[in-house]
């Protein structure tokens, strides 16, 4: 049981609001006001254009702070908004906490304890959803969304799609621009956040779903999720053509090649067949022209065969600059040799580069499989027999 007088000195130090967007919610909105209202006076109610008596009710709460949208937009706009006017009053953290009575405010302190310890960091109320109440397409919305967002970040969490959040409002002030605007707003700037290299931690948390025929809910099935589906698509586009790749270079240069090699093949708990094998896929998958999806399939590969997937990932990178050239020219050679067709008078030095691709596709495409398997052929035993000479030394 926490010391309400303590929770509430707590919102005061730490600069904290609460912020609950809401939109045709007045069936549970009074009740969710007066339970944040017992732990925090610093509450902002974002009302998105409602038609039914919210109004009325937040009328006869003049100690919260309303902010009114003329017109139903999207519970990301109405955060947007609430972030916005919370940041103008100089608060430094904002939970959010749904309208629909789903989330407790009695699980408020846990997000203060957790962002004391760990200031500025992206806190999730992780909910249980194996319970047998949980809708089937809320389930499977939570384990797609947990998916798409370790893809897009690296990083896993217990819960994506959760309204129930602290958000280090400096941290959002430094993000330039925002495109969504509804419920798909909560997976991009979480994506933002993360990054950013803000740290992305989870909270347990109760949850509450009426029964079937008393539920309320304004997310659209089809619509909604389709949009998130496409937010998802951009940002994982984005972070395999550029995010994830800058993200492990910038990594790489902190560690010395030597202190990546003790950490994760020399000292790793896997064998020396499956580091190899990891480096024969990854190198296949790189030499492979689906550039910015080189990592996505690599992943995809290691997780499905239980492979090293750092070390895949890593080897998977052959293909960056200065290599791509030599492999793209090396591609053509080999297809041509496959195909039968004249490569006497292709000169790596002649300006080969992309529009080869277009005047030769075919040929590319046969070779680039051709090279990929050569090369993981030929490296993946090499590393077998170096881990094998090397590893040995350091047992």
């Amino acid at each position: 049981m926490f010391d309400l007088s303590l929770v509430r000195q707590q919102f005061t130090d730490l600069h904290c609001c609460i912020i609950v967007p809401t939109f045709n919610n007045d069936h549970a909105l009074e009740d969710v006001i007066i339970g944040v209202l017992g732990y925090s006076n610093d509450v902002i109610v974002v009302n998105d254009g409602s038609t039914d008596t919210t109004a009325e009710i937040l009328g006869r709460y003049p100690q919260i702070r309303s902010l009114h949208v003329p017109v139903n937009t999207g519970k990301g706009w109405a955060l947007r908004q609430g972030f916005k006017h919370a940041i103008d009053k100089g608060y430094r953290y904002a939970i959010t906490i749904d309208s629909d009575g789903q989330h407790f405010p009695e699980d408020l302190p846990l997000f203060l304890d957790l962002i004391e310890k760990q200031p500025d960091s992206m806190i999730l109320g992780a909910r249980d959803m194996n319970r047998e109440e949980i809708p089937g397409t809320s389930s499977f919305g939570h384990k797609f969304s947990i998916f798409w967002f370790k893809v897009e970040t690296g990083i896993t969490v217990l819960d994506v799609q959760t309204g129930y959040r602290l958000y280090p409002l400096r941290k959002i002030k430094e993000i330039k621009w925002i495109v969504s605007k509804k419920y798909e707003y909560e997976v991009e700037i979480l994506v933002r956040l993360a990054w950013r290299g803000v740290n992305v931690l989870s909270v347990p948390v109760r949850v509450y779903y009426a029964p079937k025929e008393f539920r309320v809910s304004h997310f659209r099935k089809v619509r909604d999720f389709t949009r998130v589906s496409i937010a998802n698509s951009i940002l994982v586009f984005m972070a395999l053509l550029w995010v994830r790749p800058l993200s492990f270079f910038k990594g790489l240069r902190k560690k010395s090649v030597r202190e990546f090699v003790r950490e994760y093949i020399l000292n790793s708990d896997d064998s020396n067949a499956k580091l190899a094998i990891s480096v024969a896929v990854g190198l296949f998958i790189g030499v492979l022209p689906i550039w910015g999806w080189q990592m996505l399939a690599t992943f995809g590969l290691a997780h499905f065969f239980k492979l090293n997937k750092f070390v895949a990932i890593t080897s998977c990178n052959i293909s960056l600059p200065p290599m791509l050239p030599l492999i793209i020219f090396l591609s053509y050679i080999m297809g041509g040799w496959i195909l039968g067709a004249n490569v006497s008078n292709l000169e790596y030095s002649s300006g080969f580069g992309l529009h080869w691709i277009k005047e030769n596709l075919i040929q590319y495409l046969v070779g680039s499989f051709i090279l990929g398997f050569v090369v993981a052929a030929v490296l993946g035993p090499f590393t077998y027999f170096l881990l094998s000479v090397f590893r040995k030394k350091n047992v």
